[in-house]
């Protein structure tokens, strides 16, 4: 079964890979990464604050004291598998150097400059391209959409002058007009689209009067939304889609494919299963395909997306109203 596709810019054997987490920090995880078939390795994020922190921290030695103490508070004790900005290149030095596959870059952060300088350090040692993961809520009400947004397109137009990999843009689902959005990051440059980001929703202990960072690991009901905007997108932008949150076996990443996607990451199911399942993902993925007499994957690619439908906002509205009324009393939820 010939399961290539393409994504940015990259032929890859099949469109199953890790998504961006501590699953690229240890070196003998990478290679059990590739071993249990990775078309690809992304690693997880290098974020702005830590390398704000680095300069901060550089400044203090340079003779000014304590005047960036408040500054590098604002970023708490690292997490356990966060490398630090130099840390970080040697990792991705090491990972180039260890296995076959394309290594993918990741960058978090929410203003532009933050980003360059990395940026380019990156594409030096190595990344065969860079994710920009822009994690940022919107609490300011005086913020409008548009500056949400514009927000979001500055930092891509100062990356895509300063590199020249490709470059893809991990987006959270809540902007207020996701497609025009797309065709935007599409004009200026993205080569990839990675839908979607996952906000780690936020506990509250009433007891001690915190709030709790609260992690989930996902399941497969989470790919619902990624397969909507999947099947919008797909055909309508350049870019190549890929898939995030929600897959975990080879029937989730058959829908994905079939909304569109020409990469599907996984996070959840790798760090519940270990980097084995991939391949687990992979078999069932190829059964599939050669049980209904597919030929390739590229086959199935965009099957289900609405761009095969003459009025998708139609379509759209009337599985609304379908599921609304499918409900009766004692079919649960």
């Amino acid at each position: 079964m010939n399961l290539a596709t393409t994504y940015l810019g990259l032929t890859l054997a099949h469109p199953l890979m890790p998504g961006a987490s501590p699953l690229a920090d240890d070196l003998d995880m990478v290679r059990r990464l590739e071993d249990a078939g990775a078309a690809a390795i992304v690693m997880h994020s290098l974020f702005e604050e830590q390398i704000a922190a680095e300069e901060q921290a550089a400044a203090r030695v340079a003779g000014h004291g304590d005047s960036f103490g408040e500054a590098l508070s604002y970023l708490p004790g690292s997490p356990p598998f966060a490398l630090g900005p130099d840390r970080y290149l040697e990792q991705l030095r090491r990972i180039r150097e260890a296995v076959a596959v394309p290594v993918i870059a990741s960058l978090n952060g929410v203003t532009a400059s933050g980003w360059l300088e990395y940026a380019r350090l990156l594409e030096q040692a190595g990344a065969h391209a860079l994710e920009l993961n822009v994690y940022h809520v919107a609490t300011d009400p005086a913020e409008s959409a548009d500056a949400v947004e514009a927000r979001v397109l500055d930092v891509l137009r100062a990356v895509r002058a300063a590199v020249r990999i490709p470059l893809a843009v991990k987006l959270s689902p809540f902007y207020s007009a996701l497609g025009h959005f797309a065709q935007e990051l599409d004009l200026l440059g993205a080569d990839g689209l990675v839908l979607f980001n996952r906000f780690y929703q936020p506990d509250i202990d009433p007891e001690a009067l915190e709030v709790v960072p609260a992690l989930q690991l996902s399941d497969s009901s989470e790919l619902r939304l990624r397969l909507r905007w999947l099947a919008i997108l797909h055909g309508r932008v350049r870019l190549g889609l890929a898939a995030s949150g929600g897959v975990h076996t080879g029937l989730d990443a058959l829908k994905a494919v079939m909304a569109g996607a020409q990469a599907v990451q996984l996070v959840s199911a790798l760090l519940r299963r270990g980097p084995e399942h991939l391949a687990v993902v992979r078999a069932d993925l190829t059964h599939w395909l050669e049980e209904h007499e597919y030929e390739s994957l590229a086959q199935a690619r965009g099957s289900m997306s609405l761009l095969r439908c003459p009025d998708p906002a139609a379509f759209e509205r009337a599985n609304y109203l379908h599921v609304l009324q499918s409900w009766r009393p004692g079919a649960g939820g």
